[in-house]
């Protein structure tokens, strides 16, 4: 491991009881994007159980995988790189004879990461994505099972490692559901934690969990396919799991939205979260992209990296990516405010910051055909590897991006959404994209115009002021969109020039 340095790509490779995966980053950051990720089910802990040794054949695909993953460090040019390993290396008896070869391969040490290291670590990573997260974390992996309570934004007490990873309880049990059930059950009951904090969410983290999910968006033809903070009530997802626990391999391949790797765990993966859903009486389960990995990310982070604000960080790298000019973003933000103030429209904290990333956002679509803008901006935001935002915040956003390119046309969203986004808060969204294309109509793309004009709302009209020395630019089209944008709430739409 290096220095706590931000520049430069940050790569991990997580050495995991049933997965070897390489993740880089473009750098560590706040809001990370993700350049490369690879991923090798070896399944080192299939054995752990029954021999208290790694899987042999295990062991070969994961030197395999550490082998390319260390020569796509200098490929990919990787300048800071972190190797983990969890809870199959560190229960094993042949762990240490492990690490040591797996050292060997890469030229340094590896961090063996301990079991109440690894559930602070996933529930950091959990935090990192979802910082107002409220309930317990678990994140399950090939040989365990981490739980840990959360809360304002930190972890609270210590978290619990339980051994009822899917590979484990597969090869304890010897494949038999009554004696895994047993098993779960068993370790399950003597957890405090849980009895604790009943009828909390539970935040899930790990494949095979996340494959549960995807049926789940399967079964309701949910369009927006992005897991992280995807809500699944606890009864849905109980119901979910009881029937995955009783299909056999064939009838689980047949399954679309279920990957071909994860069938043999599927089945143990869901009874666990069957059981915990029941033993903590959970009141939803919501899925998290983020987990160990982005908690080890979130760690390397200095105290003023870590404090910025996850969505806002998206939304400004996305628009300096896309956006003509990203500065837009905070003229927008500011010039917008009086249609928002508590005389007028109103807003929350939490509606101030979805108004901030949505102006951040505003002009990310200018490069398409305008035939396609709107339709565009839309299916980008909705499906953008945002973080800190759950899907009726996304659903928001991506709404203002149509309305600032279509004006007040409805969009023909696929699947059904009726009911994610109240109908004030899909009048807030069209509000907010008018008043954004009528600031790109007047300013003409460019910076520096917004901050010299300003709206001024009373209770009959919306005024657009401008100094005298922009008054050349109100013309017709000006008018029209300014009056759309009043119209929205009641008013009639003005232009004066003043000083």
């Amino acid at each position: 491991m290096s220095g706590r340095k931000s520049a430069g790509r940050f790569g991990i490779v997580d050495l995991g009881s049933n997965s070897v995966r390489l993740v880089v980053y473009a750098a560590a950051v706040r809001s990370p994007v993700l350049v490369f990720n690879e991923k090798v089910l070896c399944g080192l802990g299939r054995t752990l159980a029954s021999t208290g040794r790694l899987d042999p054949q295990g062991i070969e695909r994961a030197f395999d995988a550490l082998r390319r993953f260390i020569a796509l460090r200098e490929q990919i040019g990787i300048d800071h790189l972190i190797v983990a390993a969890t809870a199959a290396v560190r229960d094993a008896t042949d762990g240490p004879e492990f690490l040591a070869q797996a050292e060997e391969i890469c030229g340094f040490r590896i961090r063996l990461v301990s079991g109440p290291e690894e559930a602070r670590l996933a529930a950091q990573g959990v935090l990192s994505g979802i910082p107002d997260a409220e309930g317990i974390v678990g994140d399950l992996g090939g040989a365990s099972l981490e739980l840990v309570n959360v809360g304002g934004g930190k972890l609270i007490g210590e978290g619990s490692t339980l051994p009822i990873g899917p590979l484990r309880i597969m090869d304890q049990s010897k494949n038999n559901p009554a004696a895994a059930e047993a098993i779960v059950d068993k370790a399950l009951k003597g957890v405090d934690l849980l009895k604790q904090t009943q009828g909390r969410k539970l935040y899930v983290v790990g494949g095979v969990w996340r494959n549960l999910a995807r049926i789940h968006m399967a079964q309701r033809n949910y369009p927006i396919h992005v897991l992280h903070e995807y809500v699944i009530p606890a009864r849905d997802a109980a119901d979910i799991a009881k029937v995955i626990e009783k299909l056999g391999p064939k009838t689980l391949a047949q399954i679309p939205d279920i990957s071909e790797r994860r069938i043999d765990t599927l089945p143990f993966g869901a009874l666990v979260l069957d059981r915990l859903i029941g033993a903590m009486k959970a009141k939803e389960v919501v899925v998290s992209a983020y987990g160990l990995r982005e908690g080890i990310l979130f760690d390397h982070l200095g105290k003023r990296e870590q404090a910025k604000d996850p969505l806002i960080e998206g939304c400004h790298d996305l628009a300096k990516r896309l956006a003509r000019f990203p500065e837009h973003g905070e003229e927008l933000t500011r010039w917008t405010a009086p249609l928002f103030a508590d005389d007028v429209l109103g807003e929350t904290p939490a509606a101030a910051r979805l108004r901030r990333a949505a102006c951040i956002l505003a002009d990310i679509g200018w490069y398409v055909h305008p035939d396609y803008r709107a339709h565009h901006t839309l299916t980008q935001i909705l499906l953008a590897p945002f973080s800190g935002v759950d899907h009726p915040g996304r659903l928001f956003l991506a709404r203002v991006g149509y309305h600032r390119h279509e004006g007040k046309g409805e969009p023909e969203f696929i699947g059904n959404l009726a009911g994610i986004l109240t109908p004030v808060e899909n009048h807030r969204a069209l509000v907010l994209g008018l008043a954004q294309r009528l600031a790109f109509t007047l300013c003409a793309a460019t910076t520096g115009v917004l901050p010299r004009t300003r709206l001024e709302i009373s209770r009959s009209t919306v005024t657009l002021v401008v100094p005298r020395r922009y008054q050349t630019l109100l013309g017709e089209v000006v008018q029209r969109r300014l009056s759309a944008l009043a119209r929205t709430i009641d008013r009639k739409g003005e232009m004066r020039v003043g000083r």
